[in-house]
């Protein structure tokens, strides 16, 4: 663990496997800090005073270590942060990693691996799985997989991901594996030269002939900030999608979905729009059917020119098996089309 030390302070490196008087198990090496409370500092709270004395740490992160039983003052566990510190008296506090410290680590993990040379990787991601590392899924996440599976991850932002897929939509993803190759990568997203189809399961009778673009933008709900949703123009970023009906029974339909942008749940936002919300996805409006609970959404195919030689790539992935299960438990039929050709051309 990497922490600043002040070169006043007698700190100390205690081994992993330390336990909180809690009994919660700290796992992570942690390092020790010991002070003596200056006379200016007479009268503070503790809080305020740990904020003085160890002030590379937020106040926030000490208060929680004090709700963790991480620090002792005057030899005692002190939880309560509004205690009144004395000039003399002993602090001492036991410094963990925070979340985000350890999001950046290598952990090993299976990939799907669709294609790899030395500057592009193209994975078949689980439903399930995070891309990216943020509050509540600080570890396990596809960047954390991604520094495991090749050593130049680590000098790459972001580990070289430029696009993602949410946690529960499966599918095709494309990885950059050199800075070469991401910056092409990124500018040929920005340049809408990277092709990308999903197939969806959404609720209700399409009432649609034929193919049906939306051209909402899409920003976030100003009710619901876990949400995004269609707003004014203006108040959000220009988004299209491109709907087809594959096929349809009394409760639900099978959806070719084809992306122009990327904004954030693009398609989610725009079929619920739509009056169609993706089967799973509780947060936009969907029910639960045909045993599948997660967003009924999957990156089936990806088209691009590769970021460094320019050579045509197009890749496909066929439905899961809770997608699969799903839609035979519909009736619902799907037919992959012809090599080389997607679900909407």
């Amino acid at each position: 663990m990497a922490l600043e030390q002040d070169s006043l302070n007698e700190a100390d490196s205690i081994s992993a496997g330390w336990v909180s008087p809690e009994g919660e198990a700290w796992d992570e090496q942690a390092e020790l800090r010991r002070h003596e409370v200056p006379a200016e500092l007479h009268g503070w709270r503790l809080d305020r005073a740990l904020a003085t004395l160890v002030p590379e740490f937020s106040r926030s992160y000490l208060q929680q270590l004090l709700a963790d039983g991480g620090v002792l003052w005057r030899d005692k566990p002190c939880a309560k942060a509004s205690t009144k510190v004395s000039a003399g008296d002993a602090v001492q506090v036991t410094l963990r990693p925070t979340p985000q410290a350890r999001a950046f680590v290598a952990e090993p993990m299976a990939l799907d691996v669709v294609f790899e040379d030395e500057h592009l990787l193209v994975i078949d991601k689980p439903a399930g799985l995070v891309v990216h590392p943020a509050a509540g899924h600080w570890g396990g996440t596809l960047l954390n997989g991604l520094l495991a599976h090749h050593a130049g991850a680590a000098a790459l932002p972001r580990a070289g991901i430029v696009h993602r897929l949410d946690k529960d939509t499966s599918g095709l993803m494309m990885v950059a594996k050199s800075r070469q190759a991401m910056q092409a990568l990124v500018n040929a997203i920005a340049a809408r030269e990277v092709g990308r189809q999903y197939l969806a399961i959404a609720h209700g009778a399409w009432r649609h002939e034929g193919l049906r673009s939306v051209r909402e933008p899409i920003g976030r709900d100003p009710r619901n900030r876990l949400r995004m949703a269609v707003v004014g123009e203006g108040a959000g970023k220009p988004a299209q999608s491109d709907f087809l009906a594959l096929d349809r029974s009394d409760d639900a339909m099978l959806v070719a979905c084809k992306l122009h942008t990327g904004r954030t749940h693009q398609i989610r936002v725009h079929m619920a729009w739509l009056g169609h919300p993706l089967v799973g996805d509780a947060l936009y409006g969907g029910r639960p059917l045909w045993g599948l609970q997660r967003q009924a959404l999957h990156a089936i195919s990806l088209r691009l020119s590769h970021p460094v030689s320019g050579a045509p790539l197009a890749y496909w992935r066929d439905p899961p098996e809770d997608l699969s299960a799903a839609l035979a438990a519909g009736g619902l039929r799907y037919n992959p089309p012809p090599a080389g050709q997607g679900l909407i051309d």
